[in-house]
């Protein structure tokens, strides 16, 4: 069942399901988009910052929008979003991490007669609950009839 705008309330909060980053796909992600040593060479990143191997921040990103569609937003009826704030890498994610997104609806307001607009604020976090990414995001949802 497709829900909208008018099911939405300020404080609604969500969680997805979790996934697991592979050393494929963020090596095979980064020498595509991102390719920086601590991104796609083992030997090379040891001697950056991060003392090995580490997702671009970038992937981190796509991972988590796959996890809030499937998790949250392919629930409703989403026109497209209007723009994120605020994005922040907090801690870097390694092959292995297991990560999930949560969020809360912190804003709505109606955009036209047809649609509304939400703002919500989601953290990515690693699976022992340490948050790696924030960010707050503005999407139009359509409205019932």
């Amino acid at each position: 069942m497709t829900k909208f705008y008018e099911d939405i309330e300020v404080s609604d909060r969500w969680r997805t399901d979790a996934c697991e980053v592979t050393r494929e796909e963020m090596v095979g992600f980064a020498h595509k988009y991102d390719p920086q040593a601590m991104h796609v060479d083992e030997e090379g990143a040891k001697d950056t910052f991060f003392g090995g191997i580490v997702a671009s921040g970038w992937f981190t990103a796509s991972v988590s929008m796959r996890l809030v569609v499937d998790g949250f937003l392919n629930q409703y009826a989403v026109v497209g979003a209007m723009g994120v704030d605020g994005l922040r890498w907090h801690e870097p994610v390694r092959p292995g991490d297991v990560l999930f997104v949560r969020g809360e609806v912190v804003e709505k307001e109606s955009w036209d007669e047809s649609r509304g607009m939400v703002r919500y604020e989601q953290e990515t976090v690693r699976e022992e609950d340490e948050v790696v990414m924030t960010l707050s995001a503005d999407v139009l949802f359509e409205r019932r009839g």
